[in-house]
């Protein structure tokens, strides 16, 4: 099992998760469900697929019995957009400042000899934008992980 394709969000208002997605980040979304009442939404971007799913129901679909704790705060988990240049970064950061999107930390050089930055999306997960320069992307424009050599 070496593989992830599909990454689910729970969120507390999934038309306002969908806006967002949408809206501010560009994605392309499927949502299902009655018009105007989506009970699911599905990205179709390049790599690994996300989707958001009301956050009660997905309490639920993980063991209605002895449902999971919904703790609020930090939960461990950020997720990343990798881009092409630090100019790239700067300007996703400027767009999302423009639709008052939380921004966590401002794009920045980091300890690891790059340069990112982090924002919320309105369930409070952590998105980082991060610039690597030796960074190289395959043609789905994911990210190529080589081992150490």
């Amino acid at each position: 099992m070496n593989r992830l394709n599909l990454v689910t969000l729970g969120v507390k208002n999934l038309s306002k998760s969908i806006e967002f997605y949408l809206e501010i980040l560009g994605f392309d979304v499927y949502s299902y469900g009655e018009e105007g009442s989506p009970s699911v939404a599905f990205f179709n971007n390049e790599g690994t697929k996300i989707s958001l799913y009301p956050l009660e129901g997905l309490v639920k679909d993980i063991n209605e019995v002895t449902p999971p704790s919904m703790q609020t705060g930090f939960s461990g988990i950020t997720f990343a957009y990798n881009a092409k240049s630090e100019e790239e970064v700067d300007d996703i950061f400027k767009h999302l400042q423009s639709h008052s999107v939380t921004i966590s930390k401002l794009p920045q050089k980091v300890f690891w000899g790059g340069y990112s930055g982090y924002f919320q999306d309105p369930d409070g997960y952590y998105w980082e934008v991060a610039y690597g320069e030796s960074w190289e992307f395959d043609e789905q424009n994911m990210l190529v992980i080589k081992p150490n050599e």
